[in-house]
């Protein structure tokens, strides 16, 4: 399930940034108040602008529901991985002190390091 949202969430914000690429700026409407091209739109001298813009905003909607299911299934997740009690199992206990090294053993910094001492 979550692939598939995710796969729907890339489709998404692939279809928003081609929407928007295809609306015209602030700036091209004083070129159509004079007639460039009104004629040969499919939506009319203005239907364009409200069609790309309504269709933006709710693949926009879409996209944000899509970015919550997401983080829910995140959310899920990361609720396995911090179950109460998994480092009471002996063993996965004695893998974590193992991995980790002992803070308490302090290693002496000798002269030829690159590193300088605390001295």
């Amino acid at each position: 399930m979550e692939n598939i949202v995710l796969a729907v969430h890339v489709l998404l914000a692939a279809a928003i940034i081609a929407l928007v690429m295809l609306q015209q700026g602030k700036g091209a409407e004083a070129g159509a108040s004079f007639g460039a091209g009104a004629s040969q739109t499919v939506f009319g001298s203005q239907g364009a602008g409200n069609f790309l813009s309504r269709a933006t905003a709710i693949l926009a909607t879409a996209l944000f529901i899509t970015s919550f299911a997401l983080a829910y299934f995140a959310k899920q997740q990361a609720g396995y991985v911090s179950q109460p009690g998994i480092l009471s199992d002996p063993q996965v206990q004695q893998a974590v002190e193992t991995a980790l090294p002992d803070l308490n053993e302090v290693q002496p910094v000798t002269k030829d390091s690159d590193i300088p001492s605390s001295n």
